[in-house]
């Protein structure tokens, strides 16, 4: 039977408050799906359900294929800020406009980067260790660090990046940013030092932390001869986007010590495969990229996802969480 309905796709993450934004209204039906639905089974509920007017994806791929089993797509939208699972060129091509949650997971990704840097700095599952193990008499001879007085290099100035700047200078540490798409002076306006070369930098740093998105320039952007500029004390962080980081090349310092540690909630796959090289070395945490997935970032991105999806139903799109603006005319 014909309908005047709108019908949305969500995933199952989104949350009951995101999801009554959308269900109060009469216009709107909503369809449910598991947040790791395989492409196979997307694209066949995609045509079973069609038409489609708009999506909520979770970690979900969305290209060409998915558009037109759509049928009549007028939104795709992400319960997070990365988008390097959709295709952003083949929703332009259908004037089809991508938006993001904008900055409500940024402060949440800030905090699991300090978070990082303090496990390592501190030694947290070592000294964890240590005492369930009974040898409380070895703990001098595995002393943690301070934080104070230490230089962060951050990776990118954006949402996330400032905001881990702003945590590290509480911290009361030196901030170095190389992020060639922001002004020097926005940098030193936040206290921090702009840097032009980061080759040049990476040897003043005793942590790293990365923040930029996952582009065609920033892939493998921490190879082997990056990693080697890097102090031997240094520790890498990355709650950016797997690829990002070599982990061959990671491994191979980490194992050598010609690093100290590293902090990863991402990977050039995901999930990674069990047994994963650097599942085994002592001076390496992981978490399963849930750094921006706290409670309280979920229901932030999932309310400004529902927003997100209103607005472009309404002929009035939130533009500044639009990511291809040139679709809006």
């Amino acid at each position: 039977m014909a309908t005047n309905k709108k019908k949305i796709l969500v995933t199952e993450t989104m949350s009951p408050k995101a999801r009554a934004l959308l269900i109060e209204r009469d216009d709107i039906e909503l369809v449910e799906f598991p947040n790791l639905i395989s492409a196979v089974d997307f694209e066949a509920l995609l045509k079973q359900q069609a038409p489609i007017h708009g999506v909520a994806l979770g970690a979900t791929r969305f290209g060409e294929p998915e558009l037109e089993a759509s049928g009549d797509m007028k939104v795709v939208t992400r319960i997070g800020v990365g988008y390097d699972a959709v295709d952003v060129p083949a929703l332009s091509r259908r004037k089809v406009p991508l938006m993001i949650a904008g900055s409500a997971n940024s402060p949440s990704v800030a905090e699991q980067a300090l978070f990082m840097m303090l496990t390592l700095a501190k030694r947290a599952v070592e000294l964890h260790m240590l005492v369930k193990d009974g040898a409380w008499a070895t703990r001098l001879g595995k002393l943690p660090y301070d934080l104070y007085g230490k230089t962060v290099l951050i990776i990118g100035f954006g949402r996330i990046g400032t905001r881990t700047a702003k945590r590290c200078l509480a911290m009361e540490m030196n901030v170095l940013v190389y992020d060639p798409y922001t002004p020097a002076a926005e940098i030193k306006a936040a206290g921090c030092e702009p840097v032009a070369d980061l080759d040049a930098a990476l040897p003043r740093a005793d942590f790293v932390s990365i923040h930029c998105p996952k582009t065609p320039e920033t892939v493998g952007m921490f190879n082997a001869a990056r990693l080697k500029r890097m102090k031997q004390t240094a520790y890498l962080i990355n709650t950016a986007r797997g690829g990002i980081v070599e982990e061959a090349a990671l491994y191979d310092a980490l194992k050598s010590g010609r690093l100290a540690g590293a902090g990863l909630d991402v990977f050039e796959q995901e999930p990674p495969p069990f047994g994963h090289p650097l599942f085994e070395l002592p001076n390496v945490i992981i978490a399963p990229h849930v750094a921006g997935v706290t409670r309280e970032a979920v229901e932030r991105m999932s309310e400004q996802t529902a927003r997100n999806i209103l607005s472009v139903l309404d002929g009035e799109p939130i533009r500044q969480n639009v990511i291809n603006p040139d679709v809006l005319g």
